[in-house]
């Protein structure tokens, strides 16, 4: 009896020392979470700024929508308050405090939630949304493709013409590689920092900034495919 006591206590002890961990985890995520967000389909096509807010509010906090939000992503005119769930879920919920929707981190200040029949939605620290915003922005144009010994083997042109959403269109110059020509990408997009190239197949090619301000094809071969601006 005296053994089981003192494997019970052990227990609780270690219950005891975890507890705080949880809460100081959950307290640090509310506070990260202060200021203001970028609501966004997955390629921003559609945006909401969120003012999470560290006040009361019913079951949750405080936040704020932008008027523009409701036209832009429906789903939102049910959310009137945010709150932590667990460890690491920000939950956006309506006045019962059910989720309206949940997310959780996947890459640092990068949140996605998911809503059954509408896909995967993006939060994320304002600045730097708009920061990325201004990155697509400045893909748009001339670009040349190169093999690694610097061989040109193609030219395409980004635009900022909506081709589907969230992707844009993308244009082939004439006399491309045979390769390049049979993959005949038509549509584009930025996302979390690679330039994505798709075709009408659905065939995807995924470019990653290298430390030359090139972008390369992912993953990397021995003759490796390299997109220049012009």
């Amino acid at each position: 009896m005296a053994v089981l006591r003192g494997v019970a206590f052990a227990v609780a002890a270690s219950l005891a020392a975890i507890g705080p961990a949880h809460a100081q985890d959950a307290t640090s995520l509310k506070k990260s979470m202060l200021g203001q967000w970028e609501l966004s389909t997955t390629e921003r096509s559609k945006t909401c700024v969120v003012t999470m807010k560290g006040d009361a509010a019913g079951q949750g906090y405080k936040l704020e929508l932008e008027p523009a939000c409701k036209t832009a992503l429906p789903f939102t005119k049910d959310i009137v308050a945010w709150s932590v769930r667990g460890l690491d879920i920000v939950r956006m919920q309506d006045a019962t405090g059910e989720a309206v929707i949940d997310f959780t981190e996947v890459e640092a200040g990068i949140f996605e939630g998911l809503r059954q029949g509408e896909g995967v939605y993006i939060l994320q620290d304002l600045a730097a949304a708009r920061s990325m915003a201004k990155s697509m922005d400045q893909m748009i144009g001339d670009w040349a493709m190169v093999r690694g010994n610097g061989q040109p083997v193609c030219g395409l042109t980004l635009t900022n013409t909506e081709a589907s959403p969230d992707n844009f269109q993308v244009f082939l110059k004439p006399k491309c590689d045979p390769t390049i020509a049979q993959f005949n990408p038509t549509q584009w997009r930025l996302e979390r920092g690679q330039i994505v190239l798709m075709s009408k197949s659905g065939a995807v090619w995924q470019f990653e900034a290298d430390d030359n301000a090139q972008w390369r094809r992912v993953p990397d071969t021995a003759d490796p495919l390299i997109m220049l601006r012009q």
